[in-house]
């Protein structure tokens, strides 16, 4: 199944009708004739999309919103008003209630279809990030939402400024955002790195439907417009490109005979929307992130580590290039902690990760895996390059003392490093023998090895092969 749609009609073969279009697009469908019925159904099944008639007996679309706002479901279950007459300001009305779209009976069965599909998988997208975010928050890890943000853009695309501009100049005391216009033949290739608009206006003229389709399916691939919220203004009565834009990826579609109330109001409704979306992206971002970083040194930790040291192996075993697994270890870290303070101790810490961050190639790992430990993977080093490698990074940190906090004296500090190699081409077969935990063992074992020969120097375990 495609996804639930509980049909509201008090006529029986409306219902049936939409029922029968729908079901056979594999959506499972619910009925009813009142909005008390349909909040009964609601209590027992939440459906994915609402078509709620507007000649319903006890109210009306809007009379449903208010009701599912009680439950706490506004929001959450997209409504769509299907109206019997053209009235701009009942369309008006219902936009600004709540309701997500307004379809004007005979409704083409394309554009139905194309505008369920659509808004289910918005909806869908948001509760995704909604229900990561709420994960995210249960293992400590969401934050607060910043009490400021930058006014959100909008860019305008038509293929003749003259088509663009009365809908700016309409746009401009209706919505607080900055628009701004573009020809479809640039409106991606020159946009700023980072700064892509909140929403983009495709005004679609006639015999411009191709053009604007290759146009939205370029939005929709690059990484930089992915999530932009994308309304179409049809220029045509075409429903099938309607459709077509819809399923390839617009948000929102209405016809250019249409007010810029309207206009103003679905786009208002898309930027709150893409506020929503981008703060829970952010939040379940953050989330990751403080999962797999150390928050003091910046540096990947353990649970980073492991299972990407798994891969670095196994890519090792298919690519038959050696690598190399250090575990390098402060010494003597806790006279320092001790004699100068935890304060100290951080910023030696911090200083450490630094350089062997900076000394080491980017496709290097460098993660920090204990107190003072920090674990250290280089892709296609054989063991002369590694040696080589370990002695250096040594040296860095034993040759410039570190500057601590409340200390006019600088601190001097060493490291020892455990390292062994993993060498495919010696004919390496035993997979037990070059898991993560494996690799570390032996690394940790080489480690206690340098300590016990008197610290600052590199040990190496007897290579895997």
């Amino acid at each position: 199944m495609h996804g639930k749609v509980l049909v509201i009609d008090p006529i029986a073969t409306n219902r049936i009708v939409l029922r029968v279009k729908l079901a056979a697009s594999h959506y499972k469908m619910t009925q009813a004739g009142s909005i008390a019925d349909a909040m009964q159904v609601l209590g027992q099944d939440v459906p994915d999309l609402i078509l709620c008639a507007t000649n319903m007996p006890d109210g009306g679309p809007l009379r449903l919103v208010q009701r599912m706002r009680k439950i706490g479901l506004a929001g959450k279950v997209p409504v769509i008003a299907l109206s019997g007459a053209e009235d701009n300001a009942e369309r008006l009305r219902l936009l600004a209630g709540g309701v997500d779209d307004v379809m004007q009976k005979p409704i083409s069965d394309v554009l139905l279809l194309a505008r369920t599909r659509s808004i289910i998988r918005a909806y869908a997208t948001a509760s995704e990030w909604t229900l990561r975010e709420g994960t995210s928050r249960a293992l400590g890890f969401g934050e607060a939402a910043a009490a400021f943000a930058p006014a959100q853009t909008v860019r305008i695309i038509a293929r003749d400024p003259n088509c663009a501009d009365p809908w700016a100049a309409a746009l401009e005391d209706r919505i607080a955002a900055n628009v701004t216009y573009a020809q479809p033949a640039t409106a991606a290739a020159d946009l700023e790195p980072g700064r892509a608009p909140d929403a983009l206006l495709l005004v679609v003229g006639s015999n411009e439907g191709p053009q604007m389709l290759q146009l939205l399916a370029t939005i929709r691939s690059q990484a930089s417009t992915r999530h932009c919220a994308i309304l179409v203004i049809l220029g045509c009565d075409d429903t099938t490109l309607g459709a077509q834009m819809l399923d390839m990826g617009a948000n929102d579609l209405m016809r250019c005979e249409r007010s810029a109330d309207e206009l103003a109001l679905r786009l208002n409704a898309l930027l709150s929307r893409k506020k929503v979306t981008d703060a829970l992206r952010d939040t379940v971002r953050s989330g990751i992130e403080a999962a797999v970083i150390d928050p003091l040194t910046g540096l990947h930790n353990r649970r980073y580590a492991m299972p990407h040291l798994a891969r670095i192996a196994e890519r090792a075993t298919q690519t038959g290039k050696p690598f190399a697994v250090m575990v390098a270890d402060m010494d003597h870290f806790k006279r320092i902690n001790d004699t100068l303070g935890h304060a100290a101790g951080d910023a030696v810490l911090v200083e450490t990760a630094h350089r062997l961050r900076e000394n080491l190639r980017a496709v290097d790992l460098v993660a920090r895996i204990g107190g003072e430990e920090f674990l250290i993977v280089l892709p296609g080093a054989g063991l002369s390059n590694a040696r080589k490698a370990a002695k250096r990074l040594c040296r860095l940190i034993q040759s410039t003392p570190f500057k601590v906090p409340d200390q006019v004296a600088r601190v001097e500090a060493t490291i020892s490093i455990g390292m062994t190699v993993v060498d495919p081409a010696r004919g390496a077969k035993a997979t037990e023998a070059q898991t993560p935990e494996a690799l570390l063992d032996r690394a940790d074992k080489a480690l206690y090895g340098a300590k016990a020969e008197g610290r600052n120097r590199v040990t190496l375990s007897r290579p895997a092969a």
